[in-house]
Formats: structure tokens, sequence, C-alpha cells
């Protein structure tokens, strides 16, 4: 039976353990852009997937934007609202500021999936990054498409765009050893807090998570940038959680020990000087789709009421 056929996948239940603990699966579409490969870097040629609420998602718009592809990589944003039926764009959800399928009209990320491969039967997430050419996903994971949209399209970049690192050979190290256990307490932790179905695995994961946010500030202090003196991939993977923490996770996800403003006031000068001072950190941010998202995830929050603070939703510098 094709799954075109079957019953939508929920993609919290089935990434959740026996002893209450959300287990993230890994992504399916693993290739990438590069000269001399199946997926060449020209222009025009590709199509971002991506959700504004998602952060996984955001890392590759933020990169997108940092590294000035915006003419060389179209986007298209779904709705915030994740249903069974998977991320609807606005055909299904006109949520403002949401977009239709400009490629196939289609009504929700699944039909770009299966279009992809029709016996396809994983998650439907995002980011996706479709091959207009082939008719194909390319990749549908943030930690690979960042990597990749930030050395590809060197060569028809300009140069200021060209020169931009985000993943400096000489501090590689570094950055890995720091993107692992952001990712694992930090970035994957939230939603380890917020899905978990057991105290044990609640508090497993909540504890952890401002263990580490201890020592990013420690890490921070009087630092602009995570890794050495400049701007890395390992801020951008950073900024994408630290900036939806005081609007969702606090509240929504149960990580109340403290609140990113009132409690890490490194952390704090951190992300409001990528917000503030770097438009592809704030132009890539939508608050609205950010609440909207989290507070529709039904289990978590019946009645779909979306809290109206924090206010401001990040402070001025």
């Amino acid at each position: 039976m094709s799954s075109q056929q079957t019953k939508p996948i929920d993609l919290i239940a089935s990434s959740r353990k026996a002893d209450g603990t959300f287990d993230r699966k890994p992504s399916v579409f693993r290739s990438s852009i590069e000269k001399g490969g199946k997926f060449e870097p020209e222009k025009g040629r590709y199509h971002l997937y991506v959700a504004y609420s998602c952060p996984w998602a955001t890392r590759t718009l933020i990169v997108r934007k940092l590294k000035g592809l915006e003419e060389f990589i179209g986007v298209t944003v779904v709705s915030p609202h994740f249903s069974p039926e998977s991320w609807p764009f606005a055909k299904a959800d006109p949520f403002p500021g949401a977009d239709n399928d400009p490629l196939y009209g289609a009504s929700h990320i699944k039909d770009i999936y299966y279009r992809a491969d029709p016996n396809y039967s994983g998650r439907f997430t995002v980011p996706v990054l479709w091959d207009k050419k082939t008719e194909t996903i390319v990749n549908n994971e943030s930690s690979e498409i960042v990597r990749f949209l930030n050395t590809a399209f060197n060569d028809v970049l300009p140069a200021d765009k060209a020169e931009l690192d985000l993943y400096p050979e000489h501090l590689r190290q570094e950055i890995d050893e720091i993107n692992d256990w952001v990712y694992n307490t930090v970035n994957n932790g939230v939603y380890r807090a917020g899905f978990a179905s057991t105290q044990k695995a609640y508090e497993d994961a909540v504890l952890p998570l401002f263990e580490s946010l201890d020592r990013l500030e420690k890490i921070l202090a009087a630092k602009d940038y995570l890794v050495g003196d400049q701007l890395t991939e390992a801020d951008v993977r950073l900024f994408v959680t630290i900036i939806r923490f005081d609007v969702a996770y606090y509240a929504h996800f149960k990580c109340n020990l403290r609140t990113i403003r009132d409690g890490y006031p490194a952390i704090h000068l951190w992300l409001r000087k990528l917000y503030w001072n770097n438009p592809a950190f704030s132009e890539t941010c939508n608050f609205d789709h950010i609440k909207g998202g989290y507070y529709s995830i039904g289990h978590l929050n019946p009645y779909g009421i979306v809290p109206v603070g924090p206010i401001p939703n990040i402070l001025p510098l």
C-alpha cells in the first residue's frame, strides 16, 4: 500500500519512547549541493520550504541571508499550524505570512515528500531543500544544509559573501564540540522537556538544559560570539533556540527555572546583538509564527490560547 493511503504520522507520538522520553528521528534525504555532483550549484535551481516557527528550518534561512543567496534559492513559508496532515501551505491554512506552494500548488508539505518518493513513510519535516531540475528533495537535514550553503555557491557570489565562512577550518573542532552538547541538551533539550510524558523524562531533560545554559553564560561572558572572535554556525544553531526560549519554551515546554532575559545577562546580550545588529537574524524571525506554532500543539494546549506576553518579544539593546 502506498504511504499516501496510510494514516498520517503523529510527529510527536512517533518519536516518543516507551519510558516517556522524546527521541528525534534522523532525517532521510541527505544529498548535498556540490560542483561535479548530482546537484550542481546553479542559480535559481533550488527552493527551500520552511516554517518560521521551526528553529531547524530557520537555521537555513539565516545562513541563506548571511551568504547573500536570496536570488539563488527561493523560499516558501508554510503555516505554523502543524497537523496530522503535516505542515500546511496557505492554501490549506491561510495563516498571515504563510505562502502558497509556487511550484506544484500543494496543500501540505507531505505532498512535496510524496512527489519526491511516492512510497515515503517517514516524518514530514522542514526544512526541505528541493531541486526544481530533477524534481526531488536534495536534503531535509538542517545541519547539513547550512554547511553546503556556506560554501557551495562561493564561486558565483560577490567577494564579501564568498569570504564569509561560518565553519572555518581552524575553528572546526571547537565548533563541532559546542554543537554536540548544545544540540543534545539545548536545541533538542527543550523538546525533550516539552514532549516528555513522565516526570522522570521531563526532569532528565530540563535539568541538563539549564546546566548547559549556565555553561553557555560563562562562555559568552564579555564575548560577542561562541567560538573565537567571529560569527560561526555555532551562533546560528544556538540563536534559533534562544530566540524562542522566553516566548515559547519557558512556559509551554515547562523550561521555567529561569528566563533568558532575567536569568542570563551574557546570553541575553549576545542574543540581542545578533538580532538587532544583523538583519539575517531579525528578518528571519517571526514571533507570530513562533507563538502560533508552538501554542497550536493540541495535547499541550487543547484550547489553542496564545499568550500575549512576554512584552516585548525581545528587548532592545
